[in-house]
């Protein structure tokens, strides 16, 4: 009787016992048996979370850990330190939170889990805390993946999107977010462009996965967002993601801005993007790129420009200008892919259009 008391006190005191461990381990020296222990209790953690093969994890418990973690601060402790931990440690890491900030109790029908109700409503710098995961070699990847488990939640969305906080400071809360008021470009969300960027290759497409879903499943909450920042956030992205020397992170991102203005939901933001004649002529570059497949992704933006019935003088008159070369560029464009069969009618309608183009003024 006296073991069985024991081991359930030792179960309670875990989340207390490991989040001392953590700040242990971030004040020098590191030792290896502070490793060691956090090492074990976070594999402990995991047991009593997700169970065995042969053994399910028990509701009651689960609940219990969950509500421990949201009373002693757990989740933040623990993303701050996971770049300090050993590589399974880290691992492990990742599994905690993304199964306790999903769990939901039995018979739970409230639209958020109890942690990410908290985190939302008390919490919201364990989001930007996971942002700032990219940082560092060793967090970017667990940390980028319970990232993208908890942006499916639109309010999570919205406090990347919105904080602004720098350092320590106080993130910002749901509540007191100013939907209308626009970016000053300083804010977690605007990072993911550095990150993207400049870290290594893993890293880089980790965070651009996160950056993508952060802008194509929040439609209505994007849409706003891109309409407002317009101009800071297209300069950013035409520079900084589409002019990248990586041929992964432009031909990426030529792909996510063709889907973003294709996408009914950023009406707005298509026919303001269209509007340019700078935005065609990057387009018109991308068209003559020596790799196909950033030629192919450019493609499907330079196409919205033609169709656009509404077209600004600025574009109507690049496109004149350049009637001719293009009449006598597009039929032989990416001759290669004769059995895209939507591909090679898109390229016929965008030809069809050009011929309907008045012939330039002939020269004095």
């Amino acid at each position: 009787m006296a073991f069985f008391f024991r081991n359930k006190q030792a179960k309670s005191d875990l989340i207390k016992r490991t989040k001392d461990l953590l700040a242990r381990l971030s004040q020098p020296p590191q030792l290896t048996k502070t490793q060691d222990e956090l090492s074990k209790s976070l594999a402990e953690m995991k047991l009593i979370l997700q169970g065995t093969h042969e053994t399910d994890s028990s509701p009651e418990a689960v609940q219990q850990l969950v509500r421990d973690m949201i009373h002693e601060d757990f989740f933040f402790s623990l993303i701050q330190s996971i770049r300090l931990l050993r590589f399974e440690a880290r691992k492990d890491s990742q599994t905690i939170l993304s199964y306790a900030l999903r769990f939901r109790p039995p018979g739970n029908t409230e639209e958020d889990t109890i942690a990410i109700a908290y985190v939302i409503d008390h919490r919201p710098e364990v989001v930007v805390e996971l942002c700032r995961g990219y940082e560092h070699r060793e967090s970017a990847m667990p940390c980028g993946a319970v990232l993208r488990e908890i942006l499916k939640n639109d309010q999570i969305a919205a406090i990347v999107l919105h904080d602004e906080s720098m350092g320590n400071e106080r993130a910002v809360r749901v509540v007191d977010i100013d939907f209308e008021h626009p970016q000053t470009g300083n804010g977690v969300f605007w990072r993911f462009f550095h990150y993207i960027d400049k870290l290594a290759f893993e890293a880089s497409t980790d965070a651009f996965t996160t950056f993508r879903d952060i802008l194509t499943k929040h439609k209505t909450l994007v849409s706003q967002y891109l309409d407002i920042n317009f101009d800071l956030f297209f300069e950013r992205f035409n520079k900084v993601l589409m002019g990248s020397d990586s041929y992964v992170t432009k031909r990426q991102s030529i792909k996510l801005l063709g889907e973003i203005l294709l996408d009914r939901a950023n009406y707005n933001v298509m026919t303001a993007y269209v509007d340019k004649g700078e935005h065609l002529k990057l387009c018109m570059v991308l068209l003559k790129d020596d790799r196909k497949m950033v030629q192919y992704e450019g493609f499907h933006v330079f196409k919205v420009f033609v169709a656009n019935p509404h077209k600004s003088e600025a574009v109507k008159k690049i496109l004149t200008q350049n009637r001719e070369r293009l009449l006598k560029f597009l039929p032989g464009f990416l001759e290669d892919r004769q059995d895209d069969d939507q591909f090679l009618d898109e390229k016929s309608f965008l030809i069809r259009q050009i011929e309907l183009l008045p012939a330039p003024p002939a020269a004095p």
